[in-house]
């Protein structure tokens, strides 16, 4: 993992406007609505829930703002159904972008995701053209500064309750599970009032691709710049060696 800092990635986001908080906000207020229908509205009997409420106060989201997404999810039989729907393809130089979406209107989605493609000199492929290129694991980043727990001990926890591996990074510890395992893995540390910067189940790439031409970079940029912009888009990821 050396070299790909995922904590400095989650510093920079956190540090970001407020428009870009205001789409936190939406994404993880699209991933209540649907934990809600699928598993009902009780954290106590609903793990995926459970995991959306914990990103979001990751995330600074106010309680009540997360009450209010329930309680809105769980009141109107005829709130907007989303659908999940991912998306595979290349930036240039054959950088590999998965999309995960969710959506109410398929047509304006699949429209969106193509033209950031496009306007970045990449294309839309086939399901499966890229997703063999990554591993989908259950990855919680915990902040050094605000952990008051050893290496050693955190590890035993993090092992102790089902994860997968543990490292240690020059700012940050890393956990990864199964996604299987991931709910009961996150628990366990919360439990053990260990403070998470992000917890999530994600694609981490198994190679990477390294850009040297500053035509690509920027191109690779306005592709994802256009896909973080966009609502629908929960989460992308991409092989690119930043």
């Amino acid at each position: 993992m050396s070299g790909h800092s995922k904590f400095a990635n989650i510093k920079h986001k956190k540090e970001k406007n407020d428009a870009a908080k205001g789409k936190i906000f939406t994404v993880i207020g699209r991933e209540i609505a649907v934990a809600v229908k699928e598993g009902g509205p009780d954290p106590a009997n609903n793990s995926k829930l459970r995991d959306v409420i914990a990103k979001a106060k990751a995330n600074n989201m106010p309680n009540d703002t997360i009450e209010r997404g329930i309680k809105k999810a769980a009141g109107d039989a005829n709130s907007v159904n989303y659908e999940t729907i991912t998306y595979e393809g290349y930036g240039p130089s054959g950088v590999a972008i998965i999309v995960d979406t969710l959506t109410d209107n398929k047509n304006r989605t699949a429209a969106n995701v193509r033209n950031a493609f496009t306007k970045g000199g990449g294309n839309v492929g086939t399901t499966g053209c890229v997703s063999y290129m990554f591993d989908k694991k259950g990855q919680i980043i915990i902040d050094k500064e605000e952990c008051e727990m050893d290496a050693d001990e955190l590890m035993m926890i993090a092992l102790d309750a089902g994860a997968e591996d543990f490292s240690e990074e020059e700012d940050s510890f890393e956990v990864l599970t199964d996604p299987d395992d991931f709910s009961k893995v996150r628990e366990a540390l919360e439990a053990a009032g260990i403070p998470m910067a992000e917890a999530d189940v994600t694609m981490i790439p198994q190679t990477w691709v390294e850009l040297s031409d500053e035509e690509d970079i920027k191109k690779i940029n306005r592709i994802l710049d256009m896909l973080d912009e966009d609502d629908d888009v929960q989460a992308t990821y991409h092989n690119w060696d930043e």
